[in-house]
């Protein structure tokens, strides 16, 4: 499992671990780790021409000594000062000894540009709102660079504990992390600016639960169900789809093709959509009683195009099993008697959605949403999923949320979503938890995203029916 620390967490194990090394070991193991990347990237160093962005924090400590070790092997390493009279001294006394040379900020648009690789060494992890004004010319420089851009912790502009960009910020290539991941590396919009990620150990001895993580395969793995020899489609699970109506019948027919496929073992549907469900998807159990006379279950999934059918979304709310709300069901279900639950619920807004019942806008959202996430999950007493370019699950209880580190741009798609919230349900149904469910369901349904498209556009139907296909990649 891939986990992330807030910046006062990584800190405070910094001061620790600095406690007990000699002065200056922690900033040299950090550089080590840069500049191997930095090789790793370069191919050759001998000759390379390497631009250092530097500002006054420790981050430009590293970059500095890192381009000393660059500059030993043959690079020809610059370093353009933003704050000279704030840079870090020991580090640019080791470059100038290794022969680098130092450069003014108005000379650095035209240095960066001819590059073949600028490190990005202007603003720490403790940096708030956006870069200043002052950087901003060479960020766009970097931007414009033939060469690539490496992010020394993490880009240079973004929010190191929110993953929010505030203004303009440095686009990266790779951005070399040290001790652990941020949340900023791993959620958008400041994820857009990440490029890939390469972790270096420098030692942190850090706390059992992290602010975020991000489930890897082998994680996923322990958490689908598997039947037993003396399973039955009982055992398995029951999960109901309410969902569909007159206008949008298709919403019917992808929540269920989501459940059939996410390990409960069998799919009961209510709603108007039943004979449109039942010719594409004969194995389901169709009812047109109502929720509460369908019959037995262990999950509920309600809202994918229910149109405002209020009532029955309040007939599965008041069941006492587990309860997916997606799509209309989350306008139409009254916030106390979610709140009000003793079962679980997991709740899965898009952006848009979730700035509805936040009451705030959609770019309040998308701009910050680890911070949404977790208030809908308060405000809501519930798990809550928010899909997204960087998919989000928070518990109400609080402790580490996850993001969802699979996916692809093609499953911005009409029926994605109904898609995943059968897929979800039926994980419930299975007896997952709500945050085991959503975080294993978005893991499979964008896995099965990427698997259907293979870089052309596909259809809510086809990641469907890639599902299987990435179960058996998880498993292995």
């Amino acid at each position: 499992m891939r986990t992330a620390y807030s910046v006062e967490t990584v800190r405070n194990a910094e001061r620790e671990l600095m406690a007990r090394l000699p002065e200056g070991a922690l900033m040299q193991r950090a550089a080590a780790g840069l500049a191997a990347a930095c090789v790793d990237l370069l191919g050759r160093v001998y000759g390379s021409r390497v631009v250092l962005l530097i500002g006054s924090g420790d981050n430009g400590g590293d970059a500095l000594y890192a381009g000393a070790r660059l500059a030993r092997r043959g690079a020809g390493v610059t370093a353009v000062l933003l704050a000279p009279e704030r840079a870090h001294a020991a580090g640019l006394a080791a470059l100038r000894r290794a022969g680098g040379r130092v450069a003014a900020a108005g000379d650095g648009e035209v240095l960066v540009e001819g590059a073949d690789l600028v490190v990005d060494g202007i603003v720490g992890i403790g940096g708030k709102g956006g870069l200043r004004p002052e950087a901003v010319p060479l960020a766009a420089a970097a931007g414009r660079s033939r060469g690539a851009v490496v992010a020394v912790d993490l880009p240079s502009g973004v929010d190191a504990d929110t993953g929010e960009v505030h203004g303009h910020a440095v686009r990266a290539d790779l951005t070399v992390t040290f001790g652990t991941h941020k949340p900023g590396l791993l959620i958008d919009p400041a994820r857009e600016h990440v490029g890939s990620v390469r972790l270096v150990d420098i030692g942190l001895e850090l706390p059992v639960e992290p602010e975020l993580e991000a489930l890897q395969h082998e994680d996923v793995a322990r958490l689908l169900p598997v039947p037993g020899a003396e399973s039955d489609k009982y055992r398995r699970g029951v999960v109901g789809i309410a969902a569909g109506s007159a206008r949008y019948p298709g919403a019917a027919v992808l929540a269920v093709s989501g459940a059939l496929r996410g390990g409960a073992g069998a799919v009961r549907y209510v709603g108007p959509a039943g004979d449109a469900v039942i010719a594409r998807y004969p194995e389901t159990l169709v009812s047109d009683q109502g929720p509460k006379h369908a019959g037995r279950v262990q999950a509920w999934v309600v809202g994918p195009g229910a149109g405002d059918d209020a009532a029955t979304v309040a007939e599965v709310l008041a069941a006492d099993v587990p309860v997916l709300i997606d799509a209309d069901g989350l306008r139409l279900a009254d916030a106390e008697v979610v709140r009000g639950r003793r079962a679980p619920t997991l709740m899965t807004p898009h952006a848009g959605e979730a700035a509805a019942l936040l009451g705030v806008e959609r770019g309040e959202v998308e701009g910050g949403r680890l911070t949404a996430v977790r208030e809908l999950a308060r405000r809501y007493g519930a798990t809550v999923l928010l899909k997204g370019s960087t998919t989000l699950v928070a518990d109400s209880g609080g402790g580490a949320v996850r993001v969802n580190p699979t996916g692809t741009g093609w499953l911005a798609t009409a029926g994605s979503g109904d898609v995943l919230s059968g897929l979800g349900g039926s994980l419930l149904a299975a007896g997952l938890s709500a945050v085991d469910a959503g975080s294993a369901g978005a893991y499979l349904h964008g896995l099965a995203g990427r698997l259907a498209a293979g870089g052309a556009p596909v259809g809510a139907h086809d990641v469907a029916d890639a599902v299987p296909e990435a179960w058996r990649n998880v498993l292995g």
